[in-house]
């Protein structure tokens, strides 16, 4: 542009969002020429694209200008300021015009957010339509699904089948004509047919209820009737007395029981009902009888009573109990042991008869809190036995019925649970307390109904009259047998402490006329003496001898020859024979570990015990196990060889007829008695 363009005036523009505006006009611009135009209509009109290079090339032209100005004032020439300001000018333009389109840009901006809001809030028009008219659907759904869904009074009702309900329906109710092809007027018709039938029920119902006053009356009368009886009786009964006792027919007992029978414990219960039973139908010398105090039983199932104590009382006894020290924890704890094992105060007693009159008393207690009950032995001989030594621990109450099954010596609780308690009061086993309390035998919570399973431990075990009744007659002829076994013993003890072995006429072919070597003691040994013996060590280790067992010790003397016998005595004796350790000191120490033949006597009486059970029920085997031993320690000493280096007749002359002194590698002797001929053989 030329500078003379540049120095005319002009003209002012006022630049409105919209229309043209009225304003006030000063005098020095009354001369000027006013314009009005809108830029937000020359926006619609202006192609964004056309303004985007416009803007590119202003720029372009801004950076030629700036660079020129520059170039220019890098040359320092004064004739060069016209030119620099004509450049400046034309940059001036230039900013006008990026003003202007930067204008523009913040217009269309304004109109693009406009838009976007305005179609933004269509849409969110159309969003909130959308969600009612889901609403609605929903809603729809519900009420179609509720329709669906509903279930009338009378689908509650069991109504006959159609079958039965054309078959006795009349058929002014049935109606098969209508119902058959329409299923809604069979439902009617179905429910009429309930409805008729209700009303006949009720009816009858009423007349039952009739007949049923009635009956209560006359169930009144004559309850009356045998209230006025019962006094009539009981004279009767009193009267009758002495004709019972003269009868040997105790009713009046037996009655007497049955009522103290009803405050017993469940399993108490269970086992006097069973044992009765058992008495009454097999077993005339089994005798059950109820002891204990029916008032402290009685007392056990009554609530207590609430005392309403005046003030006075109350205040005099907070004044002792402030007065009273309080209980040191090993107090609190021992009462609470007691508590725990506290018995009921009813017990059942059992008396088991023999032929020869002599009884085992068993009680049974019942352990309230523990749930499981104990049982106490004693022995009533008929006639008074010799005190034999040895024979202490035979009948004694502590180990009579040990192991009376398998495995069961009553040392520890059955219940499982109990253990558990036993924690809470500071109880380590109840070992410590069968004295006392009696042992808890697992055959006892059986004939108690009780039945503690290990595998499915249960909360409440209830007692079972099956259970019960299931074990009563074997356990009743196992305690039997063990009394008559342990008896026997007794009396044999009383005999081998005194040198002598007894043998019954029935078993004196099972050895020679003449047995040379006696026996010269017979005690009973603790457990720990029997373990510590050398030749004992095979018995422990097959697990043949434990604790529960009876252990003793026979010595057999035949010159200076000294036999020693270790003896474990199961209490199962005699359907489970007794085990023999033997010891020669003779010549040395000869045992089973180092001697054949002494392996070979203990085979005779440990594995062929067969031959010397005697007759039934075998309660001779041990006598005849020590003979065997006295015979087969002459056969031992007889067939031994004679030493050419000792002067003299040999000690042990050989009076046994053997066919062979010995046989085989090992050099084994003929322990093997032969009856009728009396000789001695090989097995």
């Amino acid at each position: 542009m030329s500078s003379d363009s540049s120095k005319k005036r002009k003209p002012k523009v006022i630049r409105t969002d919209g229309g043209p505006q009225e304003g006030k006009r000063g005098k020095a611009d009354a001369d000027q020429d006013v314009r009005y135009y809108s830029e937000e209509c020359e926006v619609d009109l202006r192609d964004p694209i056309k303004d985007y290079e416009l803007y590119r090339e202003t720029c372009q032209e801004l950076q030629r200008l700036m660079a020129e100005i520059q170039e220019l004032k890098s040359r320092g020439i004064k004739d060069n300021a016209s030119e620099i300001d004509e450049r400046r000018i034309q940059s001036c333009v230039h900013f006008m015009t990026l003003k202007k389109l930067n204008r523009l840009a913040h217009i269309r901006l304004k109109k693009g957010r406009d838009q976007t809001h305005e179609a933004k809030q269509k849409v969110d028009a159309y969003h909130l339509q959308l969600q009612n008219l889901l609403y609605e659907v929903m809603h729809l759904q519900k009420e179609i699904t509720k329709c669906l869904e509903f279930k009338s009074k009378h689908e509650e009702i069991e109504l006959v089948s159609l079958e039965e309900f054309y078959k006795e329906a009349p058929p002014e109710i049935s109606r098969p004509a209508i119902t058959l092809s329409e299923p809604h007027q069979q439902t009617l018709a179905r429910l009429d047919w309930e409805l008729e039938q209700r009303k006949r029920l009720a009816e009858k119902y009423k007349e039952c209820l009739t007949s049923k006053e009635k009956i209560l009356k006359e169930i009144e009368v004559k309850k009356e009737y045998l209230s006025s009886l019962q006094p009539r009786l009981n004279s009767i009964m009193q009267a009758s007395l002495p004709v019972q006792e003269y009868l040997f027919m105790p009713f009046d007992q037996a009655h007497k029981q049955y009522e103290t029978a009803r405050h017993l414990p469940p399993p108490l219960y269970v086992l006097f009902v069973q044992a009765s039973a058992y008495g009454q139908a097999c077993d005339k010398k089994l005798v059950v009888a109820i002891e204990g105090s029916v008032e402290e039983a009685k007392a056990l199932y009554k609530p207590p009573e609430d005392s309403q104590d005046d003030e006075s009382d109350s205040d005099a006894e907070e004044e002792q109990t402030t007065k009273r020290r309080r209980p040191t924890l090993g107090v609190q704890l021992d009462d609470k042991r007691k508590e725990m094992l506290k018995r009921h105060p009813l017990s059942v007693t059992v008396d088991l008869k023999c032929k020869d009159e002599n009884v085992l008393h068993l009680t049974f207690y019942y352990l309230m809190n523990l749930n499981v009950m104990t049982v106490k032995a004693k022995v009533t001989t008929a006639v008074e036995m010799t005190t034999a030594i040895s024979a202490g621990d035979l009948l004694s109450p502590d180990s009579l019925l040990n192991c009376l099954y398998p495995g069961d010596h009553g040392r520890k609780t059955p219940n499982p649970a109990n253990q558990f308690q036993f924690d809470k009061v500071g109880i380590l086993t109840l070992s410590d307390y069968v004295t006392e309390l009696g042992h808890p035998y697992v055959w006892v919570q059986k004939l108690g109904g009780l039945h503690f399973p290990k595998d499915q431990p249960q909360h409440t075990v209830a007692a079972d009259n099956s259970l019960s009744a299931s074990h009563m007659e074997l356990t009743v002829k196992l305690l039997r047998t063990r009394l008559q076994s342990r008896l026997a013993l007794h009396k044999q003890f009383a005999s081998l402490e005194h040198g002598v072995v007894p043998v019954s006429s029935e078993c004196q072919h099972l050895f020679p006329t003449k047995i040379v070597s006696r026996l010269v003691k017979w005690v009973a040994i603790p457990y720990e003496d029997y373990a510590e013996l050398p030749y004992t060590k095979d018995v422990i280790e097959a697990s043949l001898a434990e604790d529960t067992h009876l252990y003793y010790m026979a010595l057999i003397e035949r010159g200076t020859a000294k036999l020693q016998a270790a003896v474990v005595l199961n209490p199962g004796y005699s359907t489970l024979p007794p085990v023999f350790s033997l010891c020669l000191n003779w010549k040395g120490e000869r045992t089973s570990s180092n001697d054949d033949n002494i392996r070979a006597m203990e085979s005779e009486v440990n594995v062929n015990y067969k031959e010397l059970w005697g007759p039934k029920p075998g309660y001779q085997l041990l006598t005849n196990q020590l003979q065997r031993l006295c015979m087969v320690l002459d056969v031992y000493l007889e067939t031994e060889p004679h030493d050419t280096s000792v002067e003299g007749p040999k000690e042990f002359p050989q009076e046994k007829m053997c066919l062979r002194l010995v046989r085989g590698p090992m050099r084994l002797k003929p322990f093997k008695f032969n009856y009728p001929q009396g000789f001695f053989s090989h097995r």
